[in-house]
């Protein structure tokens, strides 16, 4: 059984798994529906900032993060103008540090998906009456479905196995920054490894589910294509 901490270490976890993957959805949807329709000459350095953190070290990103939420950086500054306190270390600062770095694993799959469904469908249903928001949500997200479904597992995934970043940022705080991976890599640490299979094993099982959500998903929507 995971004792306390590790459960609790789990549930912000998801918590944060949940909100960032809202959150990137939310960012996600109308960049990504940009860059595959957009003709702007310059959209690919867009394209190279967002892809970014696939390739950069976790702990460079999380490290100008830090400097960008602490008290001295523009947020952290902002934030004391608003009259709060400095975001490094705080659940927020994690949840804003996640959307950065999973953000390509959610545009990246929903920009596929709009460019797969061409221009065809908006053209047939504007000739229809519709209006652009009315074609967007009722034709465009029906038929990006698929692509849809894998963003939001992937973000949500990817927020999931965090470590570098959210070490950067939110450090190691029982209850309000410590997440599963941390709490594993602490058992590992002191040679704990009864809890750090317990809490590794859970979070295996959490993985390996939402990726058959995915693939069983997407097998029964090729076999319903006509």
């Amino acid at each position: 059984m995971l004792n306390s901490n590790d459960i609790v270490a789990l549930a912000v976890t998801l918590k944060l798994a949940v909100f960032a993957t809202l959150l990137l959805l939310l960012i996600g949807l109308p960049l990504a529906y940009w860059l595959a329709n957009s003709k702007w000459r310059f959209k690919f350095v867009c394209e190279a900032l967002i892809a970014l953190p696939l390739i950069l070290p976790p702990t460079v990103l999380g490290f100008y993060l830090l400097l960008a939420l602490g008290p001295n950086g523009p947020l952290g500054k902002f934030m004391k103008l608003l009259g709060g306190e400095p975001l490094a270390f705080t659940f927020t600062g994690l949840l804003i540090g996640s959307v950065f770095y999973s953000l390509p694993f959610v545009v990246q799959p929903l920009q596929n998906a709009f460019q797969s469904i061409g221009k065809r469908p908006m053209e047939v249903a504007a000739t229809l009456g519709a209006s652009p928001w009315d074609r967007f949500f009722s034709v465009i997200l029906p038929l990006a479905r698929p692509g849809l479904l894998t963003a939001s597992v992937l973000g949500f995934a990817h927020t999931i196995g965090e470590f570098g970043v959210v070490l950067m940022i939110g450090g190691n705080i029982p209850g309000e920054t410590q997440v599963a991976s941390i709490a594993i890599y602490e058992h590992v640490e002191s040679l704990d490894y009864a809890n750090a299979h317990l809490l590794s094993a859970c979070l295996l099982l959490i993985s390996f589910v939402l990726l058959l959500v995915v693939y069983g998903f997407n097998r029964r929507s090729r076999v319903l294509l006509p």
